[in-house]
């Protein structure tokens, strides 16, 4: 069955606020063309200064957000929704659709993803990369498939670089939101006790628990459910990661702390700048003390602990 796909161009500088709009959209992913940093990106992340001659000649002021509407949606519904969001924040937009057999757009995003470093122990490798070099670093086998969490995003990195701070061969990990299951991964890789994985998306939940087989990890190591945020999670943990959006933060904050064990660190991510504020104000509400602050291109992460451990 035919799918459709809408490409979005916009101007670069807009390419963080188009792309959250864009996933609100469609409930399994978009995939981003932004050649504003190409030689510096190629370097860092695919560790290669030879760049095709086609990739150089690409326009650096521009953007593209692609997105796949399914055969049993209605694309003109998405298209106006887009065009109405993007006109109300003043984003200067131009879309067009085109029709795409599935197979493609499941795959069109891999040839982006290479394998790369994060923090200081950490290396993310999609499953169908085979040339690389670890350097040393844990190896995370990834294959992302539909849900988010792949690691390139700076929301995903900053979480990932927060978790390697904090984790023990003592520790207990939770991991909401926990789409590919990325982070929970990652914690069980740098050594952590166990790790528990939740999400609201059954896709998701399916490809977290692939992905901890692939990396050796299984119940009773690694566990994932599916679940809304906690309301299906027991037990106290070390460290509570919630790589998700502001407005769920805001609404996870009253009950965290009922999962943290004493002394334990509270990990978010996926926080645009412009809703910084109502964020720690959550924070300040529920008791909650942010002792790290980390940001990249718009997005903040925070480290928290409760305020009454934070006072001993």
């Amino acid at each position: 069955m035919d799918w459709t796909e809408i490409k979005i161009e916009i101007d670069v500088k807009d390419v963080d606020t188009a792309s959250d709009i864009a996933q609100m959209a469609v409930p399994y992913g978009i995939y981003v063309e932004d050649y504003s940093d190409l030689e510096e990106a190629a370097l860092e992340i695919a560790h290669i200064d030879l760049i095709d001659e086609d990739l150089l000649k690409k326009d650096r002021s521009k953007a593209y957000i692609h997105i796949y509407i399914s055969p049993e949606d209605n694309p003109a519904e998405a298209i106006a929704f887009l065009s109405e969001r993007y006109n109300a924040v003043g984003i200067k937009h131009t879309i067009d659709k085109s029709i795409c057999r599935n197979q493609d757009w499941e795959n069109n995003w891999k040839e982006f993803f290479k394998p790369m470093p994060v923090g200081d122990k950490l290396l993310i490798r999609p499953v169908w990369e085979e040339n690389y070099n670890a350097d040393g670093r844990k190896v995370l086998n990834i294959e992302p498939g539909l849900a988010f969490g792949s690691g390139g995003h700076d929301t995903t990195r900053l979480c990932l670089e927060a978790l390697e701070k904090h984790i023990t061969p003592e520790t207990d990990m939770l991991d909401v939101g926990c789409g590919s299951g990325i982070l929970s991964v990652a914690g069980l890789l740098l050594g952590a006790n166990k790790a528990v994985g939740v999400d609201i998306d059954p896709l998701a939940v399916k490809t977290a628990r692939e992905n901890g087989k692939l990396n050796g990890f299984d119940e009773p190591k690694y566990t994932v459910f599916e679940g809304n945020l906690t309301d299906k999670v027991s037990g106290k943990y070390d460290v509570v990661a919630a790589n998700i959006v502001a407005d769920i933060i805001i609404m996870f904050a009253k009950d965290v702390g009922s999962y943290l064990k004493d002394g334990g660190t509270f990990i978010t991510s996926g926080i645009i700048d412009i809703r910084e504020q109502d964020v720690k104000d959550a924070f300040d509400k529920y008791g909650f003390k942010i002792v790290a602050r980390h940001e990249s291109k718009g997005w903040i992460c925070f480290e928290t602990v409760k305020e009454s451990d934070f006072d001993k």
